[in-house]
């Protein structure tokens, strides 16, 4: 690896003042400068530095004028104006059970956005008997808030842990809402079609389910499973020249995957898996591989990074990098590029290990460059732009 450090001095005076005209918070004004320039294997590039001062941030959406939806995992979600100035929270969010792991997670813009202005939330939320399970919702986005917030979507896996939610939103090009599911927790409902836990779902926007699910007809399960026995899954995005969807997962000691999501497929947590206890070592399950279970495509043997959030990119300004899948790392605090053909990836590159901390989410903007989250309570948006 190649550094160089930039050391640049900011003038925030007129953006700041910009920001108070406007009812912006001045503490999260940045003037975006560059931490380094870096060289990988395929591109030359600086890691800008856009926003700090976010509580433990987990998702971004880009919106048609040029502003981001950031959320923040104890409930809040803002605007990033022009990449640098931070709103503050919007109202019309739900009440979130912020515990542990849990909180507001991912947001995704309605694919038809532009018409209905609907954004669709991730949360983990309170059930009457005050154990918490994975929400999905949606609201139409106006000047400062969401309005009309409605739920569409309630796992019946719930639990007092403060573990595994999931939870990853993403449209197909049918519109349908894919969702990752953790297992919160309690490994044996990855397996069992009764409860949402450890599945992935497709169902309509409105929350409705589609006829052609896979366990729509079979008595007892939910409607909604589209795969089975997932433990985490906290990274879900579609190749876009295939069509397939692909997810990863956090596996225990050892054990992330990645995979490819075929309709009613079961992914084997926990009968099977490259992970082991946590501590001990020991083995967990039957093994690695079992009949009638998928195997992973790419395992992370023997150390956890903990993905989470993940795009292909499939943009002009790093020509280099087309057709690469990246995926944030919050145990290896890195951004991990995985090198592929088709569904075969061939290995990995390991970005900027350590600069940034926790990359808890990764998204392609529509100027072709990568924007990540880190995951800290003085969290922060950054940018990775050509050099």
């Amino acid at each position: 690896m190649i550094r160089r450090r930039t050391l640049l001095t900011t003038a925030l005076t007129g953006i700041a003042a910009l920001a108070a005209r406007r009812g912006l918070r001045a503490e999260g004004v940045f003037a975006g400068p560059v931490l380094e320039e870096l060289e990988s294997e395929r591109a030359r590039f600086r890691l800008r530095e856009l926003v700090r001062g976010l509580e433990h941030p987990w998702s971004l959406a880009f919106l048609p004028d040029g502003r981001l939806l950031v959320t923040e995992r104890p409930g809040r979600l803002r605007l990033v104006e022009r990449g640098r100035i931070l709103s503050p929270p919007l109202a019309g969010v739900p009440e979130v059970w912020a515990r542990g792991q849990g909180g507001l997670l991912d947001v995704r813009l309605d694919p038809a956005f532009a018409e209905n202005r609907l954004v669709y939330l991730s949360y983990a939320a309170a059930g009457p008997d005050g154990r918490a399970g994975t929400r999905i919702g949606r609201g139409r986005l106006e000047e400062g808030r969401l309005a009309d917030f409605e739920p569409i979507f309630t796992s019946n896996a719930r639990t007092a842990t403060g573990v595994h939610f999931g939870c990853r939103l993403l449209f197909d090009r049918e519109g349908l809402l894919f969702a990752t599911l953790g297992e919160r927790g309690v490994r044996e409902l990855a397996q069992d079609l009764s409860s949402h836990g450890g599945k992935t779902i497709r169902i309509r926007p409105d929350g409705s389910v589609p006829e052609d699910n896979p366990f729509v007809d079979r008595p007892g399960a939910m409607p909604e499973i589209w795969t089975l026995g997932h433990r985490n899954p906290q990274g879900m995005d579609m190749d876009p020249e295939s069509g397939l969807v692909w997810v990863h997962e956090h596996g225990p000691q050892g054990g992330d995957e990645v995979d490819v999501l075929r309709k009613g497929a079961n992914y084997g947590w926990p009968v099977v898996t490259f992970g082991r206890e946590y501590g001990t070592g020991a083995p967990i399950g039957e093994g690695t591989h079992r009949e009638g279970m998928d195997d992973p495509l790419w395992v992370w043997v023997p150390t956890s990074i903990a993905p989470s959030g993940m795009a292909f990119y499939a943009a002009d300004a790093f020509p280099g990098w087309r057709g690469d899948l990246f995926v944030g790392a919050l145990r290896a605090q890195s951004l991990v590029r995985l090198f592929r053909r088709g569904t075969q990836i061939l290995g990995e590159e390991r970005l900027i290990p350590g600069r940034i901390g926790r990359i808890r989410d990764v998204r392609i903007g529509p100027d072709g460059l990568l924007y990540l989250l880190t995951d800290h309570a003085d969290g922060g948006l950054y940018r990775i732009e050509p050099a």
